[in-house]
């Protein structure tokens, strides 16, 4: 009787290590991808909550502006001498607003939004008692944006005017629009209504 060996021949064993080293290979690679996508999509995610906490920020803070009696645009001041606190450059916004920090501090403040290169800084400061406001370099400051390759401000008067880039000085104007580009990609204009 002869007896036959059992187990499996070189080429059994070859056929099943090379099919075992595609699952692997497949197996390594969909986990590469999936890491690759997760961390491209936290970055997504991460983008649009800037986005979203700067446009709610500054919707807030526009909403809150300190408007005056006589002239109907943004003062400060009292009685006969109010001026109007409402400034636009295509890269800078300045106007007068209510403002809370934390619990216990806020007040009114006049504030700026204006890039500073890389950034987009929020600047903020009282004015004196003459209606004075220092240089601007000596605010008090927090970054809302950093990196941005564009930002930029443009205004309107009528609800479906031409957006302006250059100030007219007339007062405030009734919209608002901001514009920036951070990360190689624009954001979704930033149009607010300014109280009136």
């Amino acid at each position: 009787m002869s007896s036959k060996s059992q187990g499996f021949t070189l080429v059994e064993m070859m056929v099943s290590v090379t099919i075992l080293s595609l699952v692997m290979l497949a197996t390594v690679t969909g986990l590469r991808t999936l890491a690759s996508t997760q961390s491209s999509l936290n970055a997504v995610t991460d983008r649009n909550d800037e986005i979203r906490s700067v446009s709610s920020f500054l919707r807030d803070a526009l909403e809150s502006a300190v408007v005056g009696s006589s002239s109907g645009g943004l003062t400060v001041g009292g009685g006969g001498a109010e001026m109007t606190v409402f400034e636009s450059s295509p890269t800078q916004l300045i106007w007068k607003t209510t403002m809370l920090f934390g619990e216990s501090a806020g007040g009114s403040f006049v504030v700026r939004v204006a890039r500073e290169n890389p950034n987009i800084v929020l600047r903020w400061q009282k004015m004196d008692a003459r209606g004075q406001i220092d240089d601007w370099n000596n605010a008090a400051a927090r970054t809302l944006v950093e990196g941005v390759q564009e930002f930029s401000v443009a205004y309107r008067r009528e609800r479906e005017g031409a957006w302006l880039s250059e100030w007219d000085d007339r007062g405030p104007p009734g919209w608002v629009r901001l514009r920036v580009q951070s990360a190689e990609r624009y954001w979704p204009d930033i149009v607010m209504e300014v109280a009136q």
